[in-house]
């Protein structure tokens, strides 16, 4: 078959597409029937054994599949519905700042509730190391606490796919980054 050759069905042309595979067929034939004895009688009476197969969808082929479809140059960009977690909560100057380290917690606590899979960086690093790591590993949501943003009440929000960071008000910060989530 070739491009531009009628379709089976006799209703289009063909066309040459890439595709991924992630599901896989295994003939076993007669292995594990021999072994458990399940047989069948074919026409004329006689016990045969039944002939296997399997089919599933490899997992680890889904993951490398979704990496192929969602990165960039800085990493991976998971769809929320397989992240290892939706959001990540970067606050700045969490162990110098109560008030960072306060809201950061408390946020942390909400989208937890609200049944979100939330990462809250408290390592201590610099904006840029934290962002770059988040990016890195492909966490979809990021929510960035600082001193500036709660002077204002507010938080800054930046999706993983436009990284266009947004101010947002804090008493709002929950239900907005909830409805942000794709499931």
């Amino acid at each position: 078959m070739r491009r531009g050759d009628p379709s089976p069905d006799g209703k289009g042309r063909l066309q040459i597409q890439r595709g991924i595979e992630v599901g896989h067929v295994f003939y076993l034939g007669s292995l594990y029937s021999d072994k458990l004895g399940a047989a069948y009688l074919d026409e004329s009476g006689q016990s045969r054994s039944i002939q296997m197969g399997c089919y599933g969808i490899g997992v680890t082929r889904l993951l490398g599949a979704s990496i192929e479809q969602n990165h960039d140059e800085r990493g991976i960009i998971w769809p929320d519905a397989i992240a290892p977690f939706e959001v990540v909560i970067c606050p700045i100057n969490y162990q110098q700042s109560v008030p960072v380290r306060d809201q950061a917690e408390r946020l942390y606590e909400q989208l937890c509730a609200a049944g979100l899979d939330v990462l809250l960086d408290d390592r201590g690093e610099r904006p840029g190391a934290m962002f770059a790591d988040a990016e890195l590993i492909g966490i979809p949501h990021r929510v960035t606490v600082g001193e500036r943003g709660l002077k204002l009440d507010q938080l800054e929000y930046t999706s993983r796919r436009a990284l266009q960071p947004a101010m947002i008000p804090l008493a709002d910060s929950v239900p907005f980054v909830c409805g942000r989530i794709v499931r």
